[in-house]
């Protein structure tokens, strides 16, 4: 996403009281450039259900294996036990070959996710052994960088809108849309200032 890009996102979302106070406070999210689409997925199921530092390091260690390169094709020829012996567990074993082997067979082409829809990327990916909605949408987010995604199964996106506005409880998936309504089509970059609020708690 391009600083112009960016610049026309914020004009847009501080018109939301709530939200133009976090784009005063925090600062302007930045976007990587060229990240491969295969090591991202890979270094998503690597990460689930772990803290952000010990995803972290099982990664470094998961590429560590390969010095060419995090290939669909590396992947799929190390053998299970060299994948558990850096700190996967047998069912993330199973899953980044199942994506190494969709990888190179087709039914996952990143070739054509330029013109296709979020949420036929969505379904596209979800194909993948261990790719949920919520793996898909980081996808979206930070590898293709789709300004207007809304991850409604992030407990990071869930507590930090709850604390926005004031809510009792955690909002469903419908409250979060219909909360979210007014930051389209930019809530990619809405929800960069929310993780930012919740980490400065």
């Amino acid at each position: 996403m391009s600083p112009a890009q960016i610049k026309k996102a914020l004009a847009h979302l501080t018109r939301d009281k709530k939200l133009a106070a976090l784009i005063k406070k925090f600062e302007k999210p930045e976007f990587e450039r060229n990240r491969d689409p295969f090591e991202s997925l890979c270094r998503a199921v690597v990460g689930q259900q772990l803290s952000v530092k010990a995803a972290a390091t099982i990664y470094g260690r998961f590429k560590a294996l390969y010095p060419r390169g995090v290939t669909p094709r590396a992947v799929a020829k190390t053998k299970p036990q060299a994948l558990r012996k850096v700190g996967l567990s047998n069912q993330k074993a199973s899953y980044v070959h199942d994506l190494a082997k969709k990888f190179l067979d087709g039914t996952v082409n990143p070739k054509n996710f330029h013109e296709m829809t979020d949420e036929a990327i969505r379904e596209h990916l979800i194909a993948v052994k261990g790719v949920g909605r919520w793996t898909a949408d980081m996808f979206l987010m930070f590898t293709l960088h789709r300004p207007n995604v809304l991850p409604t199964g992030d407990l990071g996106i869930q507590k930090s809108m709850q604390l926005l506005f004031k809510l009792r409880i955690l909002p469903t998936h419908e409250k979060m849309v219909s909360l979210a309504e007014p930051w389209h089509p930019y809530r990619t970059i809405a929800c960069h200032y929310l993780w930012d609020s919740l980490d400065n708690k």
